[in-house]
């Protein structure tokens, strides 16, 4: 027996023992993850077959490294009910497609399965969530995690290996299209997801691919993969603390983002995969490509064999669909990169193959396929129940009388299942989703619905019409719910890209009822369409009550939207079981519980806006008012909280006390209403004078506590020494001694502010 099969060995060992029995090819092919995996099989009715493309991949390398998206299915792969791995035919495939690739390697290496997992899994039956703005929007860490827990079972009763999750990209300009994929605008609560994101995963056998290092989010103009014009300082403040959390959280894997930061790509950026990531973080899983990004260096490499050196250099391990990693063989033989950095590539990758156990035990061996739906496992409803905002409540006019007669529900998104799913879904059986009218006419019990949710037409005459019947379905109701806002539908007439992003157009500058988010889909103005307002002004006139509930991936202009509103709730793109939870918040059955984890803008012009600028930074415009139209943590109830017996441990001490003392904030909360409702306490921080520019405030600790009616519970928010420390002009991460101001705030308040010295 070779030793590198002997199981007790440790898989580092392993690892080690097998390399040099590799051709410089086969070591090559270990590194490859070129095809899509969805075009690795051919579905005949009940009966799979390998492509011919795949035989020829594993007969090129002698294996497969890995294979990303055996089972993903969407417009874009073309996989569907008819034609996609369904049921058992998932398990019919996986083990024909890992037998073949063991079969024809001389070693018995099997492949890795990587499977897309940015708010669900994304295959046939995949149990999905609200996208991650959502789960921002939640502030409870806890509760997505344990959303993402039952993807992670359904993945791993799969043997999926390695997921890829989006989780480190923060949003500082929600033009960019992928908005919806962020947590937050904030490094703090954004670390804080992804660290009990990547734990759910690993608590049921599924490993990481956490995507995308690094500052995608920052985008330039707000556009998809656009240069990250910002300095160290500003990335190690911002965007690489879920990097951070993500790695010490356990993440087995990195993915590199698509932009460049001061004029590196990510993909050949030593310094931040080699330096930062494993020097300074302690990361020891494998670097990931993003789709086709390595050959996307042609713009500082000239050949297929120069780009894989150079990603191969910077300490990417793992292609993903390019050609240049595929050139490694001859940027090798023909000295552009030394053998010994593929070998630490190499030695990554069949590490993490032997800490799977993939060797041992490399098939599934049960012939049933569970079903995981939101009505048998609710945690993706209880996620879009507190992600859930309300803006604006006008007079109290949420939550809606029972004893109303009738209500309208108009607008074309008020019964459209993919807007309420966000990029990167799966096709849907019928049934699986409830949308908002579904899930207001099943709540209303009694109430008249009366509904106007045809989509929204182009031509001028039919749109006038659509209007028209809008305003007459108004007139005949009570009160009027209108579900505006956008989609990241691809099920529709769509171009893709060869990564699977969109391929945008309109030339006439309206969206209508086309895809306005997603990847592939940054747009310059985030205001709502225009036709959006003009029926919001007609329905307005009516003098009904006039609710508005947004569905979005992306934080829209809300200055005009929120006027033309009586009552405003925000859902960011909210899952399967969406439209029960926005039910249940109109009619009082549950009570706002979701705080805005991104500012919303008064004007697209504003932007960016987030709240944590620079001290340095003054926003004020000569047309517009200063401030976002919604602030960072904002978020109305149902009731009103009161906050007694704030308490503060100390009021200054030394820089050398600091560092084994935590400064705790204690605190009394009381629900004064009479429906459960859950408080979100936020603590920030403001540098008064530092040796750099300090942010105007920067948030430290927060916590969601649900209240029954009237019951009081005490809180503890703290502040440990590296809140507040700064990377100073040495770029060193150090506490500078002076004043702080702290900040306790909840919903749309200040409801505490006191001080801190830091002495010598």
């Amino acid at each position: 027996m070779k030793s590198y099969k002997n199981s007790a060995l440790p898989p580092e060992e392993r690892a080690r023992l097998l390399l040099p029995e590799l051709t410089l090819r086969e070591k090559v092919g270990q590194l490859n993850q070129r095809i899509y995996g969805f075009t690795s099989y051919i579905r005949d009715n009940n009966d799979i077959s390998l492509s011919e493309e795949f035989i020829n991949e594993v007969e090129r390398w002698g294996g497969l490294g890995a294979l990303y998206g055996l089972r993903r299915a969407d417009p874009w792969s073309r996989k569907n009910f008819s034609n996609g791995l369904e049921d058992t035919l998932a398990i019919k495939a996986f083990n024909k497609i890992q037998r073949y690739v063991i079969e024809h390697s001389r070693h018995g290496i099997p492949v890795l399965m990587c499977e897309e997992c940015p708010h669900g899994h994304q295959a046939l039956d995949g149990y999905l969530l609200p996208v991650n703005l959502a789960l921002g929007a939640t502030w409870n860490p806890t509760l997505a995690a344990e959303g993402f827990k039952i993807c992670a079972e359904q993945m791993s009763a799969l043997k999926v290996d390695m997921a890829l999750v989006s989780m480190l990209d923060i949003l500082r300009d929600p033009r960019w299209g992928r908005s919806e994929e962020c947590y937050s605008e904030d490094p703090f609560l954004s670390s804080k997801m992804a660290e009990a994101i990547t734990k759910a995963f690993l608590s049921e056998g599924i490993d990481v691919v956490a995507k995308h290092c690094c500052a995608q989010g920052e985008t330039n103009g707000g556009t998809n993969a656009s240069a990250a014009l910002l300095g160290e300082r500003e990335l190690r403040e911002i965007h690489l603390p879920a990097v951070k959390s993500a790695v010490a959280a356990g993440a087995l894997g990195i993915m590199a983002a698509y932009n460049e930061i001061d004029g590196i790509p990510c993909h050949a950026n030593s310094w931040l995969l080699r330096d930062v990531l494993r020097g300074e973080y302690g990361f020891v899983g494998i670097v990931m490509a993003d789709g086709r990004a390595v050959d996307r260096l042609n713009i500082i490499a000239d050949s297929p064999a120069a780009r894989g050196a150079e990603a191969l250099r910077a300490g990417v391990d793992l292609s993903l669909w390019d050609e240049g990693f595929t050139a490694l063989e001859t940027a090798v033989e023909n000295g552009i990169v030394e053998e010994k950095l593929l070998d630490e590539a190499v030695l990554r990758i069949l590490t993490v193959k032997f800490k799977r156990g993939l060797f041992e035990n490399p098939y599934i061996k049960h012939n049933a396929v569970k079903k995981y739906t939101f009505r048998e496992y609710p945690q993706t409803l209880n996620i879009a129940r507190d992600s859930l905002i309300l803006l604006k409540n006008k007079n109290k006019l949420l939550p809606l009388s029972k004893k109303i007669e009738s209500i309208a529900v108009i607008g074309p998104f008020a019964d459209d299942i993919y807007a309420m799913l966000g990029d990167y879904t799966p096709p849907q059986r019928d049934g699986e989703v409830v949308t908002p009218l579904a899930g207001i006419t099943s709540e209303a019990d009694g109430i008249t619905v009366n509904s106007m949710t045809k989509p929204f037409p182009s031509d001028p005459d039919e749109q006038k019409k659509y209007i028209e019947k809008s305003v007459d379905t108004a007139i005949r109701s009570e009160a009027v719910i209108a579900v505006l806002g956008g989609s990241s539908s691809r099920f529709q007439d769509i171009t893709f890209a060869n990564n699977g992003a969109v391929l945008s157009k309109s030339d006439s500058g309206e969206f209508l009822n086309l895809t306005d988010c997603g990847e592939g889909v940054d747009i310059a103005d985030t205001s709502l369409p225009e036709w959006q307002y003009r029926l919001l002004e007609a329905l307005k006139l009516t003098g009904k009550p006039l609710i508005t509930v947004l569905i979005a991936g992306r934080p829209y202009a809300s200055e005009r939207l929120s006027a033309l509103s009586d009552a405003l709730c925000l859902a960011f793109y909210p899952g399967p079981a969406g439209g029960i939870a926005i039910s249940e918040l109109l009619f009082g059955k549950i009570s706002p519980n979701g705080r805005l984890p991104v500012s919303l803008p008064r004007l697209s012009g504003q932007l960016p806006i987030y709240y944590n600028n620079k001290a340095s930074y003054i926003s004020r415009y000569s047309d517009c008012p200063p401030g976002s139209a919604y602030p960072f943590g904002y978020g109305l109830s149902y009731v009103d909280f009161e906050f007694s017996e704030v308490s503060q441990s100390h009021r200054s001490l030394s820089l050398s006390e600091l560092e084994n003392t935590e400064i705790t904030f204690s605190f009394c909360v009381k629900n004064c209403g009479n429906i459960k409702s859950a408080a979100v306490p936020q603590l920030y921080v403001r540098d008064l004078v530092a040796s750099v520019s300090p942010r105007v405030r920067s948030l430290k600790d927060f916590i969601k506590i649900v209240l029954e009616p009237n019951e009081k519970k005490q809180c503890v928010l703290k502040l440990c020494a590296d809140d507040l420390k700064i990377w100073n002009r040495e770029m060193k991460f150090t506490a500078e001694y002076g004043d702080f101001e702290i900040f306790l705030f909840e919903g749309n308040k200040n409801f505490w502010q006191g001080n801190f010295t830091l002495t010598e």
